[in-house]
């Protein structure tokens, strides 16, 4: 107390105690702010689609898929389908429906998942970035309808891989969907025969509202997300 009654110190004691109140205030202030919206897995998804999309489109090995895309009915992308096993295996992931409409461009992304399991004789795990080029009615109509499986009727091929001279030299689409995949490095089509895609209600109600099915978000285009922006600009050339 004698400390702040000296005429001599009263200066520094009303600096020292106006510094402490400026740092109370902020602290105070700090406390009231709200965090950071935490990144959800949709978007998270949706970010690592454009990024994935982005790496295959521009590769030198993928160079035909440009021309296969600009001849899609639509385009799903996966940027983790990891397959791993031990006698038993699987693979899995999630991923995102865009559909091309006539005078409209790419639609809003809808979320879907990827599965399949195998027995066999196998070891390890592996990892790829996935684009599949849908390239029919009947394959686009199955996915919405949920009862996509590949093989039998449902036709998937691998892509080309090397140097494409243009777009309109592509002419092989006979399949229903060919698939471009990067994997561990290497550059190739893997083999999805079996495997079931199934749209994820879920983290579609939870993007866009409750009860929004993929029909209504890639085809009536009645629901949108401003932050699928980036994806849908990354599309926008193809």
């Amino acid at each position: 107390m004698e400390f702040l009654r000296n005429p001599l110190t009263q200066p520094m004691a009303r600096r020292t105690f106006a510094r402490t109140a400026a740092g109370f205030g902020f602290g105070l202030a700090l406390g009231r702010l709200t965090p950071a919206a935490a990144l959800t897995p949709q978007q998270e998804l949706i970010d690592k689609s454009r990024i994935s999309f982005e790496k295959l489109i521009g590769s030198v090995e993928f160079g035909e898929l440009p021309g296969y895309l600009k001849r899609a009915r639509a385009v799903m992308i996966f940027p983790d389908i990891f397959k791993a096993g031990f006698v038993i295996g699987g693979e899995g992931g999630n991923g995102v429906l865009m559909v091309r409409g006539t005078g409209q461009g790419w639609s809003q992304p809808a979320f879907y998942t990827l599965a399949a399991g195998s027995v066999g004789l196998q070891i390890g795990g592996q990892s790829s970035e996935t684009v599949f080029t849908i390239m029919s009615d009947k394959a686009l109509e199955a996915v919405l309808n949920d009862q996509m499986k590949f093989g039998g009727d449902m036709s998937v091929a691998a892509g080309p891989i090397g140097k494409g001279i243009g777009a309109n030299t592509t002419t092989n689409l006979d399949a229903d969907v060919y698939t471009f995949a990067k994997t561990a490095g290497l550059y190739g089509g893997l083999s999805f025969n079996g495997a079931g895609i199934l749209r994820k209600n879920d983290w579609n109600a939870a993007y866009y509202g409750a009860g929004v099915l993929p029909q209504q978000i890639v085809i009536d285009r009645k629901v949108s997300n401003p932050n699928t922006q980036n994806l849908v600009n990354a599309l926008a050339p193809y």
